[in-house]
């Protein structure tokens, strides 16, 4: 967009504006994490990572609704019904009904970038998963923005290592593990009566009235032809949209208090919750969207193993001669939805600090103190389990879990009456690990 064409609203950097970013909800712009790792135990290695992520930053998904601000306002203007900030406003959303509508749900350069930088970084902090000529596979969703997500992070890993033996592919057939459900009739599922009562609560601390006095010059036009809690949900999730699309040269944060932004996003947050967590109001059935995944990562990563051991096996030159190798897959790359990675974080229970992805609580009022959307899915969110083997004959299998790429603490536990030398979190028995999330994928 032309650098001519300035708003009369300045956006003034200050210590909330991070903040104001997070409670974006999942429309948070990927942060770069600055996190230290904890040094792998004496003599492991990096050899496998498995890892699940969700697209990068996109357009707002619906067309329909940049269509519908546009129009709302239009309409308002025409009737002279129109503040300054209203018109103002009018000139944004006309810009993004001709730019941003017609790329509705289509990852930005930005989402390009953010995959890259993942990617950039997994090389680097685990080299000894990428070198020489290792084998890698990828598998996207067939939406496109996944396509191009996979198609970014595998870019920047050939240019950290052009020799990289890579395998792609999106397909149908890998959905029923990236994503398998329809989103639609979980939201259905998940809308109690109960769920309801909760949703009401919070909803009483979201008030629309001051934003659209300040964007309609007229109360009884608001009353009679706006559709408030409509408009201001979709002015929520539009704008909160523009940090994921840093060339458009504005933003709607001169349409929000700190309160109001703050409020709004703590509803939104509890959505995601009652949808795809584990919420305690209905059947918990956007945990099944997860469960697929759940097994695909255990059942890939006991072949990997089986594969690597039967390598380091020194088996007969005969045998070697006679049955040509299969190629051994160094990682596994998975590009899928937010509607995966939420409820593939509650099964696996990830825990750091105050967050707690597997959480069961009825407390909505209180749940943005355990359980955040902004730092579990923002855009481009992933799950890394990077795998770790010793040259010590008998050594176990280790395994730690990333979310965003900061090591999770898991609710595994080792039996150190039978094991020896227990790892210390955020490292654990691979068997251990196994064991555990075996009997929650296995459920239903």
């Amino acid at each position: 967009m032309k650098k001519a064409f300035v708003f009369l609203f300045a956006i003034a950097a200050t210590c909330f504006a991070q903040d104001r970013h997070q409670l974006g909800s999942n429309y948070y712009a990927y942060p770069t994490p600055n996190a230290k790792y904890t040094k792998a135990p004496a003599g492991y290695k990096p050899f496998y990572v498995s890892h699940y992520g969700r697209h990068g930053s996109r357009f707002h998904h619906t067309a329909s609704d940049y269509n519908a601000l546009y129009a709302t306002l239009a309409k308002a203007d025409s009737a002279g019904k129109l503040t300054e900030l209203g018109k103002n406003l009018l000139e944004r959303a006309k810009f993004l009904n001709e730019y941003a509508a017609p790329r509705a749900g289509d990852l930005t350069q930005l989402g390009v970038a953010q995959h890259q930088g993942i990617a950039k970084r997994m090389v680097r902090n685990f080299p000894e998963v990428f070198k020489n000529d290792a084998y890698i596979e990828a598998y996207a969703s067939t939406s496109v923005r996944c396509v191009v997500s996979m198609a970014s992070f595998l870019e920047e890993l050939r240019a950290q290592k052009p020799k990289l033996d890579i395998h792609q592919e999106s397909s149908k057939h890998y959905m029923s593990y990236i994503s398998p459900l329809d989103f639609g009739k979980i939201i259905n599922e998940s809308n109690t009566p109960a769920w309801q009562k909760e949703n009401a609560k919070l909803y009483s601390h979201v008030n629309t009235d001051r934003m659209m006095r300040a964007i309609f010059n007229d109360t009884n036009y608001i009353k009679k032809s706006v559709n408030a809690g409509d408009l201001y949900t979709k002015i929520y999730e539009i704008g909160n949209n523009l940090q994921g699309t840093p060339e458009i040269e504005f933003s709607f944060d001169d349409l929000w208090t700190d309160a109001e932004l703050y409020e709004r996003w703590r509803a939104q947050n509890a959505w995601w919750y009652s949808v795809l967590a584990n919420n305690p109001f209905g059947k918990k059935e956007g945990l099944e969207n997860a469960r697929p995944l759940l097994k695909n990562v255990l059942e890939v990563a006991d072949n990997v193993i089986a594969a690597d051991t039967a390598k380091a096996d020194k088996t007969s030159a005969k045998d070697a001669k006679a049955t040509k190798p299969a190629k051994k897959t160094s990682a596994t790359l998975r590009f899928g939805h937010d509607t995966v990675i939420i409820p593939f974080t509650a099964l696996l229970q990830l825990e750091k600090d105050s967050l707690n992805a597997g959480i069961e609580t009825a407390d909505m009022e209180n749940l943005h103190k355990v359980w955040r959307d902004y730092e579990i899915t923002p855009m481009a969110a992933n799950v890394q389990f990077i795998f770790y083997k010793s040259a010590k004959k008998g050594a176990p299998i280790l395994v730690k879990a990333m979310l965003n790429e900061k090591e999770q603490n898991l609710p595994v536990k080792c039996d150190t009456a039978t094991v020896k030398n227990c790892p210390a979190a955020p490292y654990y028995r691979w068997d251990d690990v196994r064991t555990f999330y075996g009997k929650i994928a296995a459920e239903k």
